[in-house]
């Protein structure tokens, strides 16, 4: 034992010391080895070259358990199961700082003492304090390390049957908020694999402290919006999506990227990947809104380019000076055919029907928000085939662990290009299971990612032949001019020819009634014909009438609030409360007004695709 005079802290601290020792005492107490005495260092575990002794699956699933997690004692909880032959992960604390003190978070199979009356200062000479002030880990591999490092320290550390210890600091809002002790019961060797897991770890368990920390607002905001990321949803036959969203750059639930899949009239479908700059909840409100506004645009029937062009312009009119890339698809899935806008976003990647994958170079413009108003989002036209898929990703996937874009792109054919690709969600697994593979983490010490990132990935397949969606079983299309007034009556007679067998009579007079209120808004208030397009299709084994009413006219119709004794004003709100689905969309010339009607739905129930509905 050291003197007070070698030991500038004094008894007071050493008694702190002991506490802290203590807590790493197991029910058996003392090792019986002496101060001098290391035989156990020859055989420490993880030596460099041997195989990584905890597997991939198992740092995927505590990687999920801290992403769960929003305290340090379930953070403690979560990498516990990291235990293993070669691993010997025995217990572990979680140091929190207040005025400049080390105090006591959490523990976890090590008994340190009251909670409450923890505390040591940060000049002390003991590896927690150093990791605080340094901002860097401290590994100590074996007991003679840790004597020779810790000299003041060692007496203390000498009398338990710990053999490594690992120091890390938690790192929340860009400094040193806590410190995580791991313990081992066997000599570890502290490898670049070993410390770059640490690492990854560490930021998960900040991001649990942080939660923790984060207010009700916030964590019901984050969580509201990742629940609203839950999956895509059905999508039209003939196409298959797998989705992902993962936080890992952060303490808040969710950040700034975001996916979404969008149904689109005629069958088609939207997808869109995004990415709003930062990772708090400033960036998850953005991006709330910006996807939001998007999924407005969709359903209006923009073209991809001007779907982005209006994105621009919302984000600019933001008051914030954040910019954020976006991804947007429109396909077609009885063709395969594809419209892809890009606005500073990673290039999709393709993966053909015989595992070959590359990168989909895509022309695009700046990220959103950056010059208003002038940016150009050219949109790119292709085909996927049956059996093709594509991949849309953000950074967060390609650049995990440290990787740059050419390094990270071909981890993501590595992971792509054996497939399934029949099993998409197993596909999705893979993907994110590279990205967390701990044999990624071998970096130099200067090079040590200290990062992360969130990530965000949508997998869309064209399927085969066999899976595409089916023609229309019937389809009925006139053309009522404006010289045409009986027109209107031969439409309505020959809609309920096409309906003859339909099941729910009250829905044929529904189709009848709103089919003629759209024929004759265009008569009445344009002096174009109207054309109508009735079609009757198959999905699921279900029916689904959409008719669409053109006209030449620009003027979009609006809700209205028509007085009592109004003759007029009561057409969109017709088609809301009798329709399963409702939209206007403009066209290159005029607009087109549709809703649809499922056979088997019950009469007033709406069947919008994530429990909304698609009105203009």
């Amino acid at each position: 034992m050291t003197s007070d005079a070698d030991q500038p802290w004094g008894d007071d601290l050493e008694a702190v010391l002991r506490q802290i020792e203590a807590a790493s005492v197991t029910t058996s107490g003392s090792d019986g080895k002496g101060v001098d005495e290391f035989p156990e260092d020859a055989t420490a575990a993880g030596a460099t070259g041997e195989a990584f002794p905890v597997r991939p699956s198992v740092v995927l699933d505590v990687g999920r358990e801290l992403e769960r997690a929003s305290s340090a004692a379930g953070a403690l909880e979560a990498v516990a199961a990291l235990a293993a032959p070669g691993f010997a992960l025995t217990g572990g604390v979680v140091f929190g700082l207040t005025d400049d003190m080390l105090t006591l978070l959490s523990q976890r199979g090590y008994p340190i003492g009251s909670e409450t009356e923890f505390r040591m200062p940060l000049e002390t000479d003991y590896p927690a304090a150093q990791a605080v002030r340094t901002g860097e880990p401290v590994y100590i591999s074996s007991r003679q390390e840790y004597r020779d490092r810790f000299p003041a320290t060692w007496p203390l550390a000498s009398r338990l049957s710990r053999r490594s210890w690992a120091y890390v600091p938690l790192i929340t809002g860009g400094s040193v908020s806590a410190v995580w002790l791991a313990v081992f019961s066997a000599p570890q060797v502290f490898d670049e694999r070993v410390r770059g897991l640490f690492d990854s770890l560490a930021r998960g368990m900040a991001g649990a402290l942080e939660r923790g920390q984060g207010s009700e607002a916030e964590l019901a905001l984050s969580g509201g919006l990742r629940r609203s990321m839950g999956g895509a949803g059905t999508v039209p036959l003939g196409l298959s999506t797998a989705t992902r969203y993962v936080p890992t750059g952060g303490g808040a639930l969710v950040g700034g990227d975001w996916f979404d899949v969008i149904r689109l009239p005629h069958g088609r479908l939207a997808l869109v990947i995004g990415d709003v700059e930062g990772h708090d909840s400033q960036a998850s409100i953005l991006m709330a809104r910006l996807r939001t506004a998007i999924h407005a645009y969709a359903v209006e029937g923009h073209r991809p380019d001007a779907v982005l062009t209006r994105a621009d312009r919302f984000l600019a009119s933001l008051d914030t000076e954040r910019f954020a890339t976006c991804l947007y698809i429109e396909a077609d899935p009885a063709t395969g055919h594809l419209q892809i806008a890009r606005a500073g976003h990673p290039h999709p990647f393709l993966r053909m029907p015989d595992g070959t994958c590359l990168i989909r170079h895509i022309p695009g413009g700046l990220p959103l928000g950056l010059l208003p108003g002038e940016n150009d989002y050219p949109v790119a036209e292709t085909e996927l085939r049956p059996g093709e898929l594509m991949l849309l990703c953000t950074d967060g996937l390609i650049e995990a662990g440290g990787y740059d874009l050419d390094s990270g792109w071909d981890r993501i054919r590595d992971a792509l290009a054996p497939g399934p690709a029949n099993d998409l969600e197993a596909l999705a697994d893979g993907l994110i299971r590279a990205a967390g593979d701990t044999s990624a983490f071998h970096w130099p010490a200067d090079r040590r990612p200290r990062g992360g990132d969130d990530i965000a990935l949508l997998i869309l397949r064209r399927d085969g032949a066999g899976e595409q969606r089916v023609l229309p079983e019937r389809q009925l299309v006139l053309t009522i001019g404006q010289d045409q007034a009986r027109g209107v009556a031969a439409a309505r007679a020959e809609l309920r020819g096409m309906l003859h067998d339909w099941e729910t009579p009250d829905q044929v007079d529904s189709a009848v009634l709103l089919a003629t209120e759209l024929i004759g808004n265009v008569l009445i208030h344009t002096d174009q014909p109207a054309i109508l397009d009735a079609r009757i299709s198959r999905r699921a084994g279900n029916r689904v009438l959409q008719i669409d009413v053109t006209d030449g006219g620009d003027d979009l119709p609006h809700f209205r609030a028509p007085g009592e004794l109004a003759i007029s004003g009561r057409g969109l709100m017709l088609m809301d409360a009798l329709s399963d689905q409702c939209g206007v969309r403009p066209e290159s010339e005029g607009k087109t007004t549709w809703f649809t009607l499922s056979e088997k739905s019950a009469t007033g129930q709406h069947l919008g695709d994530d429990g909304g509905r698609n009105t203009p």
